[in-house]
């Protein structure tokens, strides 16, 4: 067993971030820890977020909670580009250069029209199969992906 304080927790912003809107889910919110963590990326929480430190979503970050730093959801600087299930820009054709925010919205809202206008870009993930949309954790892991594959 151990024991944290919160406020102990990784705080501040990174190049890179997943900035998450009414992302409910705390088994997604660990998710994207997790993948932040494996991209070396930070993690920014609106209100309305599952809670990082919920037993789901710290199980979910496999650990990743005690090194991804923490912020608010509109502290990270950057070209922001939300990330939309269709009629987005392809994502590899998007310019992903200089500190970039990957704004991923709610499971089913999808981000609102306030925070779209708030982005600099819309991206889509290119999908070949019949699938609506990918889940929210894995739409960001594409993403994070695709800005590490082309800084290989």
């Amino acid at each position: 067993m151990g024991v944290y304080r919160r406020d102990d927790l990784p705080r501040g912003v990174r190049a890179v971030t997943l900035a998450l809107w009414h992302v409910a889910d705390p088994g997604n919110v660990g998710t994207l820890l997790r993948s932040a963590d494996a991209f070396g990326a930070g993690v920014a929480l609106s209100p309305g977020c599952a809670d990082p430190t919920g037993p789901k979503a710290l199980r979910a970050s496999m650990g990743a909670l005690f090194r991804v730093p923490l912020s608010g959801f509109d502290a990270p600087e950057g070209r922001r580009i939300a990330l939309v299930p269709r009629g987005g820009t392809p994502l590899p054709e998007v310019d992903l250069s200089g500190d970039v925010v990957f704004v991923l919205g709610a499971e089913r809202e999808g981000l609102p029209g306030d925070v779209l206008a708030r982005c600099d870009e819309r991206a889509s993930i290119p999908q070949h199969g019949d699938a609506e949309s990918l889940n929210v954790a894995m739409a960001g892991t594409v993403a994070l992906y695709e800005l590490a594959r082309r800084s290989a």
